[in-house]
């Protein structure tokens, strides 16, 4: 009988770690074929966070609507940030390895200046969201630490200089 019982765990263990490779193998060539990944809008991710706040703080529908359009305005501003910090990280990559010292000093300063509006837009979001909400509302979302931070979650690595 135990071993009976050992062969039936063996064969599930089996079955689920062929299972895995399986859809691992999968995953894994699908990720190599598909060439590039395509990020989300700026109205999809502002959907997304608009949904995962409804959910933790109950927001009305009035309130999900200016969430969306303020959350939007946010993510559009964040895009063209981010495209001018890729241009900009491009520039300093090639500046350090032609060793051109001015070229990086402008550059980094460049990236600073981009790594604060980024940080303001995603400040003045939050600013406008909190306004939005009631009292109980401001109790809940202070403490989930806000949208990943005051001032500084934001909409995630996508907008910050990691990409």
């Amino acid at each position: 009988m135990e071993q009976e019982t050992q062969a039936i765990h063996m064969t599930k263990s089996l079955s689920t770690f062929v299972i895995a490779a399986a859809f691992s193998a999968a995953l894994a060539f699908s990720q190599t074929t598909s060439g590039t990944h395509t990020p989300p809008t700026p109205a999809q991710t502002a959907q997304h966070e608009v949904s995962r706040l409804t959910t933790l703080l109950s927001l009305t529908s009035e309130q999900q609507t200016e969430a969306l359009t303020i959350f939007t305005n946010s993510a559009t501003a964040n895009a063209t940030v981010h495209t001018n910090m890729k241009t900009a990280q491009t520039a300093l990559k090639t500046a350090i390895e032609s060793n051109d010292t001015a070229t990086i000093n402008s550059t980094a300063t460049g990236i600073g200046v981009l790594e604060g509006q980024s940080t303001a837009n995603r400040a003045l979001a939050d600013a406008a969201f909190y306004a939005i909400l009631t009292a109980d509302q401001k109790t809940k979302f202070a403490a989930l630490g806000g949208r990943g931070g005051f001032g500084g979650g934001g909409f995630g690595p996508q907008f910050r200089g990691g990409h």
